[in-house]
């Protein structure tokens, strides 16, 4: 979800007294209030659902590839499994926020993220078409700019050739894919709840340093936590697929395993028991327990122009 780039999605400003001198206007350096971000957050939605095809179409490419070098970077720390599990869960976590500070920061639209715009959906500023189609096209434009970094990735020799994270993206993957049905939607409500709040935060802070601080630990304890999050597996997934698929005997050599091993890691697993429940919890915990939640605090019953 992109709050930073244009006029149409800054951040909001709360209103001053229109008969106040501009010279006794102060830009405050504090946080917006909940009540604020609740405001921004509607008037931001709004923005997204008449946004041109191509631009939102574009941004989201974006995000996927965003998402997927935050991926790619959290296999990297955790390949070799020299740390402490719980550590290197964490520092999977901090590095993999690199992706949603990307988004927030240099502006790309993330579908996760941009559940938020129910909020403006609620309060009716937006119909359910322009919402749904918002949606489809970032979630189609984000599958497609996290597949193409894995097949990037792959093809420069990263994940076969650095030590440790073939076998890592492998375990990854397989685990994903053997996830039960209901447990993969549960694990997707909460990933999305925190990365919802990660961006609720942002949308409050004043500087790029805040944003920052402010998407670094909800997106550390969706993934030390080991939470599903759609987007991350477009890349996770398929890296996995593209080593059993395409990597050669050398590299199963080196690593010790064979390609029997991951009968679990197939795409129909990967679309049918992972994509479609991850993406079905995302979609609850960041719509309704993130965006509904506070549209019934902060704006429900709030009429007012613009």
């Amino acid at each position: 979800m992109s709050i930073a780039g244009s006029d149409a999605t800054a951040p909001y400003t709360p209103a001053t007294d229109s008969a106040t001198p501009d010279s006794e206007r102060v830009q405050s350096l504090d946080a917006l209030l909940p009540s604020d971000v609740a405001r921004a957050a509607e008037r931001v939605g709004v923005a997204k659902a008449t946004m041109r095809f191509d631009r939102l179409f574009v941004l989201g490419v974006l995000a996927g590839a965003f998402i997927a070098l935050g991926a790619m970077f959290s296999t990297v720390v955790t390949a070799g499994g020299g740390l402490d599990p719980g550590l290197a869960r964490l520092l999977a976590g901090i590095v993999f926020s690199l992706g949603l500070v990307l988004v927030v920061v240099a502006g790309a639209e993330l579908f996760t993220g941009n559940n938020l715009m129910a909020i403006a959906f609620a309060s009716r500023r937006i119909r359910l078409h322009a919402l749904l189609r918002a949606w489809g096209v970032v979630y189609v434009a984000n599958f497609i700019g996290a597949f193409t970094t894995a097949l990037i990735v792959y093809f420069s020799g990263h994940t076969r050739n650095v030590a440790g994270v073939g076998p890592r993206a492998l375990e990854i993957a397989t685990a994903k894919t053997s996830l039960p049905f209901g447990q993969a939607v549960l694990l997707g409500v909460l990933a999305n709840a925190l990365v919802c709040l990660a961006v609720w935060l942002a949308m409050s802070a004043r500087s790029v340093t805040d944003k920052i601080v402010a998407i670094v630990l909800p997106v550390a304890a969706f993934v030390a936590a080991s939470f599903e999050h759609s987007i991350a597996n477009m890349y996770f997934i398929p890296t996995g697929l593209f080593l059993k698929a395409w990597a050669p005997h050398s590299f199963w050599v080196r690593s010790g395993v064979k390609p029997s091993r991951y009968g679990d890691l197939t795409w129909s697993r990967f679309f049918l028991d992972n994509l479609v429940p991850v993406t079905i919890g995302n979609v609850i915990g960041g719509a309704v327990l993130v965006a509904l939640v506070y549209w019934y605090v902060y704006r429900r019953g709030v009429h007012e122009a613009g």
